[in-house]
């Protein structure tokens, strides 16, 4: 790997940039807009949240208790609601990360799936073209947006949609209607200055993720329960993971180009972790179950009874080249901030300290090169 740039060519998210810019973060009371909420706070940023309700207790958007970002509780399909918002807001940016999330939630809820994930992003995009100072829309989608045949080399930019199970496929279906929205209305050919592009993340974890049937919070769920038991449903899928600040920086580095007027910024990114730190499910928890230093695994084959791919790459040579952006983490240092948040949290430290530290000790990170 070559030289990796310097601390503030590396960082690449610019304080000055973010101190006083409006900006309006959909899905803020979830895992990943949560983080995303402490950062932007952190850099100055007049933010505006705009979600549903968190779904977990405990939950990090609540443990953090941040009363400088304005919380706005609604569904993206209530237009009246959304339309308030927006002109309240005034948005320079938009980061829209409300979704529903979970693959498996989608087999339950696949009508919920598509109109929160598919229905939801045409309505913010629509919505938005009421907004005169807006520069920025940066629609985060997943990995999983990619016609997934289980290829051992990585998924680029330019690949087809797909989606075999609900989740996927209303991630791909995103994906084209994004496209579709940003071509139609925004710049460079639509008639709003905004630019808009695509952010695809492969699998992230870190402090503060209660969600159903997610890997790291199902394992801090066994290894700090009463039998410390952990049951894995497919220990051998392989997946990109990362830390969650990692596609973060990317989002925020994304905006930033965008609101240059930088055509080049548009369409789709990719996020993910070098290939080195891929790694197997088992691999995943026996590394967070040592790091906690509690837990016992045990595996259940039987519980994986719905599809879910077995291997899924991305290829972030784009990001690479075109924004600059490197991973800051390897997967160990991504399971040591994840289980060193965790029991610093259930050993009573509060989750905004917790928050703040690492998103420090990140920002640190990206100024020293990974051998």
């Amino acid at each position: 790997m070559g030289r990796r740039p310097g601390a503030v060519e590396g960082l690449v998210v610019t304080p000055g940039f973010w101190q006083g810019r409006r900006v309006l973060l959909t899905g803020h009371t979830g895992f990943k807009g949560a983080w995303l909420a402490a950062w932007l706070d952190r850099l100055g940023a007049q933010v505006t949240g705009y979600a549903l309700a968190p779904e977990t207790q405990p939950n990090l958007w609540s443990l953090l208790g941040m009363t400088s970002v304005r919380s706005v509780i609604a569904d993206l399909n209530d237009r009246a609601a959304l339309d308030r918002t927006l002109a309240e807001a005034r948005p320079q940016v938009i980061l829209h990360l409300a979704a529903q999330a979970l693959v498996r939630r989608s087999y339950r809820n696949p009508v919920e799936t598509f109109a929160s994930n598919v229905t939801g992003t045409v309505n913010l995009m629509d919505a938005a073209r009421s907004c005169p100072d807006l520069r920025a829309m940066v629609i985060v989608t997943s990995d999983k947006c990619y016609d997934n045949t289980e290829q051992i080399w990585g998924y680029r930019e330019t690949d087809p949609m797909g989606g075999r199970d609900p989740y996927s496929a209303s991630k791909g279906a995103t994906e084209i209607a994004a496209a579709a929205m940003a071509a139609s209305f925004y710049a460079p050919l639509g008639d709003h200055p905004a630019r808009v592009a695509m952010g695809r993340a492969g699998n992230v974890i870190g402090g503060g993720d209660w969600s159903e049937d997610r890997l790291v919070p199902d394992i801090v769920r066994g290894c700090l329960g009463p039998t410390g038991q952990v049951t894995l449903r497919a220990p051998g899928s392989v997946r990109p993971w990362q830390h969650v600040l990692e596609p973060l920086r990317g989002y925020l580095m994304l905006a930033e180009r965008l609101s240059e007027g930088n055509d080049n910024a548009t369409g789709g990114w990719n996020f993910g972790p070098d290939r080195r730190d891929e790694r197997a499910v088992l691999e995943v928890a026996e590394a967070v179950v040592a790091a906690l230093g509690r837990g016992r695994i045990d595996l259940d084959p039987s519980a994986a009874t719905l599809h879910e791919a077995k291997m899924l790459r991305l290829d972030c040579t784009k990001a690479r080249l075109g924004l600059g952006w490197v991973p800051a983490t390897g997967f160990d240092d991504c399971v040591r901030l994840t289980a060193g948040w965790y029991a610093g949290w259930a050993s009573g430290r509060p989750a905004r300290d917790l928050c703040a530290e690492q998103i420090v000790l990140y920002e640190q990170m990206l100024s020293k090169e990974r051998p």
